[in-house]
């Protein structure tokens, strides 16, 4: 073993995969969110 424990950066390839799997949960995540928000603020509001 080299003892050399860090990771190097992803390639260009995979930084858009990568940012594109962030997106895929992200987005439905964050409308999720702003819904849950939504709907608990006329919850106890009336």
């Amino acid at each position: 073993m080299t003892g050399d424990s860090s990771q190097s950066p992803p390639s260009p390839d995979r930084r858009g995969l990568i940012a594109f799997s962030w997106l895929w949960v992200g987005v439905p995540l964050a409308y999720g969110l702003y819904e849950l928000v939504r709907k608990a603020a006329q919850l106890f509001t009336g």
